[in-house]
């Protein structure tokens, strides 16, 4: 698999990152599977809001938003793997272009936009592969000019509670105007009282947060997440920060994802967890390229942790890496 990303990598490069990005999900759709199965030992299973991970190592949502390889990217070594985001609605998203590489700083840029197929699509597509196994996360969204946002997550939790391991509530993408409002704590509050009052079952729900919250924002999303209101929080979605990049894309507008996200994530990650007392499972998202950032991740406090940009640039094989690195860090520790 090394080789074969690394005989790609200049041909999908040469190509518009959005029009790379489709021809992956068309090869794995066809290709046979690649890989046989999540990576697992002793030192790397872990069980986090009542689900048993073969690994703590997922493939964070925007790879794979409608659902057409889970399966594809569980037997490249991933513990889970997190679809989405979904809306109930179809949605084209934000104009073309709108996903750039940044490989001088080893980040990207998007401004998707929530482009899906919407919940009845998907749906079919995770009840077709619901007997196969494997933890498939759904990541949740509301339509761009929905009237009421808060019913399109709580629409969200009824059509795919039956089918997936876990949800997330996504309030945090950049791209929808508005959405990140989600996270006061009074909109917040009423979020999660309507989804408590819709659920129908014990799948686990996550919330994900922006890494650009204040100190006090951060304080009250704990506050709010305190006591068992949600299951788990996601630590980070992209950034609207800049720091100091290289690339000639850096100023297109959207999230910031990769390399450059990292020290913000983590450094909210590891305030979250000292904010909510470390009583909230945490995923760690931001940055991850190696099995030394994947580990500072769970020293901040995650329990487990999701990538995506790094695989544009590293293929992969980075999951038997990252995996590798960790087996060995959790065994000395043991």
């Amino acid at each position: 698999m090394s080789l074969a990303f690394a005989l790609a990598k200049p041909f999908l490069h040469a190509l518009d990152a959005e029009q790379a990005h489709r021809l992956t999900i068309q090869a794995l759709k066809h290709a046979p599977p690649l890989g046989k199965g999540p990576i697992t030992s002793p030192a790397l299973k872990c069980s986090v809001f009542g689900l048993e991970f073969p690994n703590p190592v997922g493939l964070a949502p925007g790879f794979d938003k409608n659902a057409e390889v889970p399966d594809a990217m569980l037997a490249q070594g991933f513990g889970f793997v997190e679809i989405g985001t979904v809306t109930p609605l179809p949605q084209a998203g934000s104009a073309r272009p709108r996903l750039f590489r940044l490989t001088e700083d080893g980040g990207v840029i998007n401004r998707m936009g929530f482009n899906n197929e919407g919940h009845a699509a998907v749906l079919q597509r995770l009840i077709a592969r619901c007997q196969r196994g494997g933890i498939v996360g759904v990541n949740i969204g509301a339509n761009k000019d929905s009237a009421d946002r808060i019913g399109d997550y709580v629409k969200g939790l009824d059509v795919f509670s039956d089918v997936a391991s876990y949800l997330t509530i996504n309030i945090s993408s950049p791209n929808t105007p508005g959405l990140r409002n989600l996270q006061g704590k009074d909109d917040l509050s009423r979020l999660l009282e309507r989804l408590h009052a819709a659920r129908k079952n014990k799948v686990p729900m996550l919330l994900k947060i922006a890494p650009d919250l204040t100190p006090d924002d951060l304080q009250d999303v704990a506050d709010v997440c305190a006591g068992g209101a949600v299951d788990g929080v996601i630590i980070s979605n992209t950034t609207i920060s800049r720091p100091a990049l290289r690339s000639d894309h850096a100023k297109e507008t959207g999230g910031l994802s990769g390399k450059p996200l990292f020290q913000l994530s983590t450094r909210c990650l590891k305030d979250f967890h000292a904010m909510s007392g470390g009583k909230i499972p945490l995923i760690g998202v931001g940055g991850i390229s190696d099995a030394e950032t994947a580990l500072a991740k769970i020293n901040a406090g995650a329990s487990l942790v999701q990538l995506y940009s790094a695989l544009v640039y590293q293929g992969p094989s980075l999951v038997k890496s990252i995996c590798a690195g960790l087996d060995q860090a959790f065994s000395k520790r043991a």
